[in-house]
């Protein structure tokens, strides 16, 4: 009886003993089967290097486009200008107006600019007529206005002060004043003799004004002079490149011709003393 006892007492002893190894080994197996998973996932790689035809290339377009950009600076421009045409117009709201960067305010300056002429030079108007006549009417509808808001339950017309300030006057005063004083002096060196080049640019400008001036009158030479204002820049902008590599070719012949008269007849000429004499 007793064996038997013992035998009883085994027996569950051993099951649980078997179910624990069997728990065991299953654990084990799992956890080396996800050690071998760990294993076995690829690990994100690191970003390639890039190639050294890749860095030669990107390092190659940066030279050739600062390159380029140095020819660009380098080329031949009109009249030896280094800055964009809006700078040299004054790249101010004038500038604005004549490149034509805000199109309803240029269309109105130049239809403006348009009705003017067409009054004064188509209609034969004259200008002192014009102003009475535009004063005379302005002030009839305001003293009119005033004096019937009372009875109409309007509000009077609200006329501003117009006042002009004296460091504005000053201003232009002075710019006029240093203006002309700078074309008097320009006007003295041609004079006597010292730029022949500059002496014949000045010729030359004052005899196509002379023909101008013949052809039209004053008005419409400016009315002229401004609808060029407004058309040119524009389109020398758009097609800038085009326009200074044949300006180059021609400034190239003209220096040609320029030289072959040089030798031929500027050369002889007797030129003024270089220095003032001083009394």
């Amino acid at each position: 009886m007793a064996e038997h006892a013992d035998d009883a007492t085994h027996k569950p002893e051993t099951m649980m003993e078997k179910i624990a190894d069997k728990l065991h080994i299953g654990g084990d197996h799992s956890s080396s089967s996800s050690d071998s998973d760990n294993d076995e996932r690829p690990r994100p790689s690191a970003p390639p290097a890039p190639a050294a035809s890749e860095v030669t290339t990107a390092s190659f377009a940066d030279s050739a486009s600062a390159a380029a950009a140095d020819a660009k600076d380098k080329m031949f421009r009109l009249f030896g200008r280094e800055q964009p045409i809006h700078k040299v117009l004054g790249g101010g709201k004038p500038a604005d107006v004549f490149m034509w960067r805000n199109k309803n305010i240029s269309a109105g300056v130049l239809g403006g600019a348009t009705a003017v002429w067409i009054i004064f030079e188509l209609l034969g108007y004259h200008l002192l007529a014009f102003l009475c006549h535009g004063l005379i009417f302005s002030l009839g509808v305001l003293f009119l206005w005033s004096n019937a808001s009372s009875f109409i339950n309007k509000s009077p017309p609200q006329i501003p002060e117009v006042i002009i300030p004296e460091d504005l006057v000053l201003n232009i005063a002075l710019s006029t004043r240093h203006e002309i004083n700078r074309a008097f002096a320009n006007l003295r060196q041609i004079s006597l003799g010292r730029d022949i080049k500059k002496f014949l640019i000045v010729i030359a400008g004052l005899w196509l004004l002379s023909i101008l001036g013949s052809c039209c009158n004053f008005l419409t030479l400016v009315y002229i002079v401004f609808v060029v204002l407004h058309t040119v820049p524009v389109l020398y902008e758009k097609y800038e490149d085009h326009i200074d590599s044949y300006g180059e070719k021609g400034w190239i012949e003209v220096k040609k011709q320029y030289a072959v008269f040089d030798a031929k007849v500027l050369s002889k000429v007797p030129r003024g003393p270089l220095k003032d004499k001083k009394n």
